[in-house]
């Protein structure tokens, strides 16, 4: 049964979700970024919409690829570096960056400004996707392994 939706709300009211899951070491840099799942207001199951703030000297995520996940951003507000194998660059109000399922090229935004950034993310939802992880040992396999995070060896971390 399909629950009732607004057809129209004020994204500031979405709650925030802050931090990652990620273990210990690696959900520090991004300890104070919030998403708030404005795609999960509406129902949406073919993708993900996020507005995420990334206050001064926050990540996005630890550099990844994914699978099967089609990734899209759109910067709303601050100077965010784009970071790829092909290097950095830095993001301007208005620009916008893709990143296609299985194409091994490991990104992140990083916020080395004063000023709190704001982007909107939109992403597929795949449940069998898997996320490699380019600068540390670290990965998520869902075909087959579970969906938590693992060393690269398949080493569940603690």
């Amino acid at each position: 049964m399909n629950e009732s939706k607004p057809v129209a709300i004020d994204a500031e009211t979405v709650p925030a979700r802050i931090g990652t899951g990620y273990p210990d070491p690696y959900d520090k840099p991004c300890a104070e970024r919030q998403k708030k799942p404005l795609g999960d207001a509406f129902n949406l199951s073919d993708y993900g919409v996020n507005l995420v703030s990334l206050p001064p000297g926050t990540w996005s995520s630890q550099r990844h690829w994914h699978s099967l996940e089609d990734e899209f951003i759109y910067v709303l507000r601050g100077r965010p570096i784009l970071v790829t194998d092909e290097g950095e660059t830095t993001l301007e109000p208005g620009m916008c960056a893709g990143f296609p399922a299985g194409v091994a090229n490991g990104h992140h935004l990083v916020n080395n400004t004063d000023e709190v950034v704001a982007y909107l993310e939109v992403g597929s939802r795949r449940d069998e996707d898997d996320v490699e992880y380019s600068d540390i040992d670290m990965q998520v396999k869902r075909r087959g392994y579970g969906t938590g995070f693992t060393h690269k060896d398949g080493t569940p971390y603690e």
